[in-house]
């Protein structure tokens, strides 16, 4: 085993990292940029070191002060987390080069499998599934075009050096598909450098799973299971979970061979992820499950696959590096249980999910769950980075009994001022396509409106804040009988003012809410509140005896 270990990474997954190596008696260095030298990964490591400002491209994408940190601190690896070089073949090779151990796939499988046509050439030589389509060499638009057509539409069109959603486009008919090639192109020379394509066949219900594989120095591959990655936004994955709904024995057996056999035809060693697209329309089956690409590193939601295997994926990463066989064999992996793991990121659904930065004064999350933060309380969302703020992770028996646990984990989650995605996560958790397994990944564009937040603070929210600004209860009959009238029902009337706006509100029952300096939190929202000022009531509506404190009867 290596004895200290320098995280190319920042986050929440350098913390995730070093809980693993602390615990495994290794030694970290942290690297960071100046405008994270407070953040919590870097006090937590035993060691750190300023590489650069702010940018990227001036702290963690510089090869030359990553290995200069390394020979400063005496690491003798490196883990590159994921994102930035994880999948970067010339940061492996320097690596390698300069004498330190890469806690990563070999730089050779990272070239191969980084290359969509170059993969799918590779998969369909060993035997393994792949959508229909084109990867020729041939890039003219004369013959992608007749590919297109001879494929038949809808089709997909993908950048070969691809990612995240970039340089993709779906053509529903063929006199859409020189526009749609041409803008693809575009796009992804200027995220890439490389606008070559490939032509895929577009599935019209399709569902992301993804095999969990591990490869060791001395010739074995495992798998780990499936994860369902359906629930997306704009190619963006939003909920995780494993095992996949709906996945039978015999599919399973037949998707995880295929995945192990692809991490076989590169040589793989170390964790990767083999992504398949499956046509959901009639179920999960062996013959409607393809190839699309693969991750050349440790995935974002590796917890859910821990928490059905009981195992330790960083672990296993540091042992397989060090030189040592894969902890487990085949037969001693087993599926236990079910896991959803959600992305709780600072942006704002209301406002089309634009990006809320800025200091988190209050940042809580429920107990007794497992929490992957890189920030915490106090500390700030910069607009810097990834502005994930944590990944919220449940385990249950049950499929249904995990979606319910995290609809209620992300309902329970209190953040201020930065705005979240929290409520948008608890109400997709607790959609009933979602518990029903009735998913895709359309499944956010097609229920944006029940999903998405209102603007406005929703009628629980009000009731909560009127509740809150009423005086205690007492014992004088004129203040312990709210809203009493002879001959009529109890009908009491509270002015509000919430995120700024003043609101009456006729008083029901109360939501259980949590208040914290000015600011109610009830099922992943939060807003400002408190009494209206002065002469904002609406004095004609007023209809009970009690008025916000210090306030006096609006009415003449």
């Amino acid at each position: 085993m290596t004895r200290s270990l320098l995280i190319a990474n920042r986050g929440e997954i350098a913390r995730r990292i070093i809980r693993s190596a602390r615990r495994l008696g290794v030694r970290t260095v942290a690297v960071h940029s100046d405008v994270d030298a407070a953040m919590p990964f870097v006090r937590e490591a035993d060691a750190a070191v300023c590489i650069g400002t702010a940018a990227a491209s001036d702290s963690y994408l510089r090869t030359d002060r990553l290995l200069a940190a390394a020979r400063e601190t005496g690491a003798e690896a490196i883990h590159p987390g994921y994102g930035f070089l994880s999948e970067n073949a010339d940061f492996a090779e320097a690596v390698i080069a300069a004498g330190l151990v890469w806690v990563g796939a070999p730089p050779a499988s990272i070239r191969v499998m980084g290359l969509k046509d170059a993969a799918k050439a590779r998969m369909i030589a060993a035997g393994v599934p792949v959508t229909p389509g084109y990867l020729g060499e041939d890039q003219s638009p004369e013959r992608l075009q007749r590919e297109a057509d001879a494929i038949g539409y809808p089709v997909l069109i993908k950048a070969v050096a691809g990612g995240g959603g970039k340089g993709m486009r779906r053509v529903d008919a063929a006199d859409a598909f020189a526009e749609a090639l041409a803008s693809c192109r575009r796009e992804a020379a200027a995220a890439f450098g490389d606008d070559r394509v490939l032509i895929e066949k577009y599935i019209l219900s399709p569902r992301h799973i993804e095999v969990q594989v591990f490869g060791d120095t001395h010739g074995h591959v495992v798998h780990l299971f499936e994860r369902d990655c359906s629930l997306q936004r704009r190619h963006q994955k939003v909920i995780e979970e494993a095992p996949a709904p709906g996945m039978d024995p015999a599919t399973r057996g037949a998707v995880c061979d295929a995945a192990v056999k692809a991490a076989k035809a590169v040589d793989y060693v170390g964790a990767g992820t083999i992504e398949f697209i499956a046509d959901g329309s009639e179920g999960l089956s062996a013959d409607r499950i393809w190839f699309m690409e693969m991750n050349t590193r440790l995935q974002v939601e590796h917890p859910v696959t821990e928490a059905i295997t009981g195992q330790d994926l960083v672990e296993w990463q540091l042992r397989v590096a060090s030189g040592e066989p894969l902890p487990k064999t085949q037969d001693q992996l087993a599926i236990n249980g079910w896991a959803m793991e959600a992305r709780l990121y600072a942006e704002n659904p209301a406002t089309g999910f634009l990006p809320s930065t800025g200091p988190l004064e209050r940042l809580r999350f429920p107990r007794g769950l497992r929490i992957d933060s890189g920030v915490e309380e106090g500390g700030e969302v910069t607009p810097f980075y990834d502005p994930m703020i944590a990944k919220i992770i449940v385990a249950a028996p049950t499929r249904a009994a995990a979606a319910n646990k995290l609809a209620r984990a992300c309902g329970k989650v209190e953040v201020w001022p930065v705005r979240t995605n929290a409520a948008f996560l608890a109400r997709a958790a607790a959609d009933p396509d979602f518990v029903a397994a009735r998913i895709d990944t359309g499944f956010i564009e097609r229920h944006a409106d029940r999903l998405i937040p209102a603007a406005e603070p929703s009628e629980p929210v009000l009731q909560a804040a009127a509740h809150a600004l009423l005086p205690p209860r007492g014992t004088v009959p004129w203040t312990a009988l709210h809203g009493f009238r002879v001959n009529a029902a109890a009908d009491l009337c509270v002015a509000v003012a919430v995120a700024g706006r003043t609101h009456l509100v006729t008083l029901t029952e109360r939501p259980q809410a949590t208040i914290a300096d000015g600011v109610l939190y009830l099922a992943g929202e939060a807003w400002p509140f408190g009494p209206p000022r002065a002469g904002e009531q609406r004095r004609q509506a007023w209809c009970g005896p009690q008025y916000p404190p210090g306030q006096h009867d609006p009415r003449p």
